[in-house]
């Protein structure tokens, strides 16, 4: 990986200069006149030391200048007010670098940083009290890709969906079911499961209800949604094996909860929480925190997980201060991540869509399945930020040109399959390292510089879990593959040229493909 090598290099050249090494970055500028690569690192170290930034990177130069590695990776390495380093590739390593694409093939882009560390990715997690909203299902495509990103990145990575089958939106559902006057659900499905069931009872009602609604609705979607689950995990089972109660006796014996209004509360306060928390409410019932902490225990404890990455929706931010501290108090050290998602609204032709027409609830994502393509439906949900509030334009997400970002992307990859289905007998068995040196068009150059940043992005995403990022990559990639196309003859007269540029495809058929698979899309060879 270019970037680390960098690294390695600059640390190298501190060295040489007497100064200490601490935390700097290896960032790609955002124009390319400033080069492939760029660091602050002079900047930071003369504001430390209250020295000239611009003459500092001068002499972090003068020393990257002295070692051989230098001459192999960079043509040019500059300085730029008030004191970036910028960093120019050299023609020979892009090109050499595309053998190490073609060798590694799937492989390519996969990392170590996880150490084979197990970390669990658990998302959706909806209440089995009706079908999947389409609000619930942004956190399918978003923690499905999370958790491809960490494998990638060398992590043992298992993926869980919570069931909440435990409660009072359980016996609301049986209510509902039964049509009484505590009916809190409306819709189709609770007119199918009213025809049924026909228990009475309303929390034995609610039982059923949900085993259907999970079994029949909910996962039904979810594999049409392609994406899988290494464990369903049931609240229920944590209170029939006594489990929330083993935690909330554990709490006490600490010290750590005490009673106020005939609740007992959790000192949740004393664990960097803004306020302490209920764990068991006045009329005795346990609050989701004792079951969430007890949960988590599970994970932590007895499945001994290195790490757990919780994709939440943004309305639960409270909740995460509650739980962080329950693991806490239970002597858990291992690490507890959120990844909150911001809300879905979908636009069609100018206006909100708010309401089903057929069902009077949230449109269900089965509803939105029905309109468009999974692949676009994945892709438009991974396209912002977890943090950015979604809005899905169903226009756009129905237009089946390449102003659909989905298109556009599948395009050129289908477009590299033609290329590659034309050669047919004709296609190298081999790709000679010499071949490679005859690329050197600018568009071929640029597509090589877009196709090795997958391992960064790789490495990127697994520690800021901008999974966002992909869908930009791969815009970027499609478009440097367009341009390439355009501006460059794949197969011609010449032979070591065609042999070199089809290399070229194929390493760029080998990321694309990499990068699809990440997001879960398909990666279609016509189109």
């Amino acid at each position: 990986m270019i970037r680390k090598k960098i690294k390695k290099l600059i640390k190298i050249s501190l060295k040489l200069l007497n100064l200490n090494d601490f935390k700097f970055f290896v960032e790609r500028p955002k124009e390319r006149i400033y080069g492939d690569y760029a660091t602050n690192v002079a900047m930071l170290i003369a504001n430390k030391n209250r020295k000239n930034p611009k003459e500092l990177a001068s002499l972090i130069i003068s020393k990257l200048k002295e070692l051989k590695l230098r001459s192999l990776l960079f043509e040019k390495i500059e300085v730029k007010e008030p004191g970036f380093i910028n960093f120019f590739l050299s023609k020979r390593y892009l090109q050499e670098s595309l053998n190490n694409i073609l060798k590694q093939k799937e492989k390519f882009g996969n990392l170590k940083i996880g150490k084979n560390k197990k970390i669990q990715v658990e998302f959706i997690s909806a209440n089995p009290t009706g079908p999947l909203t389409v609000g619930n299902g942004r956190g399918g495509p978003v923690g499905s890709a999370l958790a491809n990103v960490l494998e990638k990145a060398g992590f043992k990575t298992k993926r869980a969906y919570y069931i909440n089958d435990f409660g009072k939106q359980i016996l609301a559902l049986g209510h509902s079911v039964l049509n009484d006057e505590k009916a809190e659900y409306k819709g189709e499905y609770i007119d199918y499961l009213r025809k049924r069931i026909k228990e009475k009872e309303p929390f034995r009602a609610g039982e059923e209800a949900a085993k259907i609604i999970l079994n029949e609705m909910i996962k039904k979607t979810i594999e049409r949604m392609g994406i899988r689950y290494d464990e369903w995990f049931s609240e229920k089972s944590l209170h029939k094996s006594k489990a929330v109660d083993r935690v909330i006796n554990f709490l006490t014996k600490k010290g750590l909860t005490y009673k106020k209004d005939g609740a007992l509360w959790f000192k949740s306060s004393k664990f960097k929480d803004t306020r302490d928390r209920v764990l068991i409410k006045q009329d005795g019932t346990k609050t989701y925190l004792a079951s969430d902490i007890s949960y988590h225990e599970y994970k932590f404890k007895k499945k001994k997980f290195n790490k757990v990455i919780n994709v939440w929706g943004a309305d639960h931010y409270g909740d995460t201060f509650g739980l962080r501290a329950g693991v806490r108090a239970l002597g858990i050290r291992a690490k507890l991540d959120f990844l909150l998602l911001q809300f879905v609204t979908l636009w069609e032709k100018g206006k909100k869509v708010k309401m089903s027409k057929r069902r009077g609830v949230y449109l269900t994502m089965d509803e939105l399945l029905d309109e468009i393509p999974v692949d676009v439906v994945k892709f438009f949900f991974l396209e912002k930020s977890a943090d950015t509030h979604l809005n899905f334009d169903l226009n756009l997400a129905k237009d089946k040109s390449e102003n659909n970002p989905v298109y556009y992307i599948q395009y050129a990859y289908a477009r590299i399959c033609a290329i590659l289905r034309k050669c047919g007998r004709n296609f190298p068995k081999k790709f000679p390292a010499h071949n490679f040196l005859l690329l050197n068009h600018p568009e071929e150059l640029s597509l090589i510089k877009e196709l090795i940043r997958l391992p960064e992005m790789v490495e990127d995403i697994s520690l800021n879990y901008q999974v966002h990022r992909l869908c930009q990559y791969a815009i970027e990639l499609s478009t440097a593959f367009h341009r390439f196309y355009e501006k460059c003859q794949v197969i011609s007269e010449n032979k070591d040229l065609t042999t070199a540029r089809l290399g070229l495809v194929l390493a760029t058929k080998i990321v694309m493909k990499n990068v699809l698979g990440l997001m879960g899309i398909s990666a279609p060879e016509k189109m």
